[in-house]
């Protein structure tokens, strides 16, 4: 599948009709979710043929871009069963299997070498201290193979060193600069719209 035909899909995906701020929801739009998907597909063939969980799935959009290419098997894991029925309708639209879990990420007890790749849009961190942190922490645990994350560039150098010096990665790169478009959601919200610069990470776990 082409990055413009996979970009098409998800734009066509249903979203959050009323948001939870205090979970730090936002969608992720569709042209930087799949050119997530696609650079760790066409870099590092890390999604066709393996099984890849999205952490904090909401609507879906990270899950069901790795099923469309090639995924063996997807699961998606959220706290909020509102998100998950949008993520369960947006796949059954495009006739795609994929395995909704509700639970926070943090509860996970999943034993090591289940999932080959964890994708995720984890919370800022604005709302919670630490939640984009928390994400993770627990992505690097459960990950065999690598670990797809998006944090704002702002916390670039904090990312790296947790990620090395506390959670053990064994690499942790940042693939490239995205500007991710924060739309206005919520009534605290001035402006129509804002960009806020995020880096798209992948991290390597220890084997």
């Amino acid at each position: 599948m082409k990055l413009k035909q996979l970009e098409g899909l998800l734009g066509d995906l249903d979203q959050f009709s009323s948001p939870n701020i205090d979970l730090e929801q936002y969608p992720t739009g569709p042209h930087i979710a799949s050119r997530l998907l696609f650079m760790a597909e066409n870099t590092y063939g890390d999604i066709s043929g393996k099984v890849v969980a999205d952490f904090g799935c909401g609507c879906g959009t990270l899950g069901i871009a790795a099923a469309l290419l090639g995924a063996e098997y997807v699961i998606g894991v959220d706290i909020d069963s509102n998100s998950l029925e949008i993520a369960a309708q947006n796949a059954e639209d495009l006739e795609l299997d994929i395995n909704l879990v509700w639970c926070d990420i943090k509860s996970l007890t999943w034993r090591d070498g289940i999932v080959d790749t964890v994708v995720m849009n984890p919370p800022f961190g604005t709302r919670k201290k630490g939640a984009d942190l928390d994400f993770l922490s627990m992505g690097l645990k459960v990950a065999s193979q690598a670990v797809y994350s998006l944090h704002k560039t702002t916390t670039r150098e904090h990312v790296r060193r947790t990620a090395l010096r506390e959670f053990n990665a064994k690499s942790a790169d940042v693939l490239c600069e995205l500007r991710f478009d924060v739309p206005q959601l919520y009534k605290f919200h001035k402006k129509k719209e804002v960009d806020v610069a995020v880096d798209l990470w992948r991290f390597v776990p220890q084997s």
